[in-house]
Order: structure tokens, then sequence, then C-alpha cells
């Protein structure tokens, strides 16, 4: 007695959920059409259209690229995406491309983030070509910043 048809297809009318299971550990690039999940390991590139949650024991290392991205647990390279969620005992260390960022309490995030669309107003022009007016940010002012300032409170 078979249980399977020849004749059905593999597609489903949903979305897919692709699962990297703890314990497991991949390498190489994916190209996704659906929504991915990450408890294992995976060090590589990731392209999807959808959604990726990186788990409490997930560590992925690499350049990703999705919509919406979620980590619990650990995330290490570059990283393009609509909106990032960090939650408590996520760690991110990569330069980010979102628009929307949040992070729980005890959520950690170490680099850089970037806007994926700058506002007209905002985008960076030398001081050369940008008229000096005093309503005018002067975006090389910035450059000369140290990259470190401590607070301290005087004891008086």
């Amino acid at each position: 007695m078979g249980i399977l048809k020849r004749d059905v297809s593999a597609k489903s009318g949903r979305g897919a959920v692709t699962i990297i299971a703890r314990g497991n550990h991949l390498k190489g690039d994916m190209d996704v059409s659906g929504k991915i999940h990450v408890d294992g390991i995976f060090e590589g590139n990731i392209e999807s259209a959808d959604d990726i949650t990186i788990g409490r024991h997930g560590v992925v290392r690499g350049r990703i690229s999705a919509r919406h991205v979620n980590v619990s647990g650990v995330l290490e390279g570059d990283l393009c995406c609509a909106s990032l969620h960090i939650e408590k005992g996520g760690q991110v260390r990569a330069i980010v491309l979102s628009d929307c960022l949040s992070i729980d309490p005890q959520g950690c995030f170490l680099g850089e983030r970037r806007l994926q669309h700058v506002p007209a107003q905002l985008e960076y022009h030398p001081v050369s070509s940008v008229a000096q007016d005093d309503d005018v940010l002067d975006y090389a002012l910035i450059g000369a910043l140290p990259d470190r300032i401590t607070l301290s409170r005087e004891k008086d």
C-alpha cells in the first residue's frame, strides 16, 4: 500500500520553513524562498525574501539578506534587512544595513548600523560641493570626532 502519489507536486501553496536544527553545522550559500530558522551553526551567505530567525542555540557567520531578522543566538558578519530585532541573550556583531533596529534589554549589538533609505536632506555631500549655509550640516566635522567619549562626573 503506497502513501505517496507520483503525480503530486512537492511545492506547497504555503510558504516553506527551512530549519537548521541544533547539532547541525552547515557551510555554503543558501538562496531560500521561505522563512529560515537556525538553531545549529551556519557559515556562509543566506539570501531570503522572507524572515530569518536565529534561535537561542543558533550561530550564523556570514552575509545575510532578508526581510526581517530576529536574533536570540549569535550573528556575525554583514546583514541587509528591513528590520532587525535582537532579543534577550541575542548577540549581533555585524555591519547592519536596516531601517528598523530594536534591542531588548540584555541583548547585545556590536558593530555599525546604516539606514537603507537615507532621506535626501541627509545624504553625504563633500564640503567642497555644499554651499556654506548655517542650515547645512557639515559632515566633514563628523570625521573629526573622537572614536570614544568617556563621561565622568566631577566631584565638587
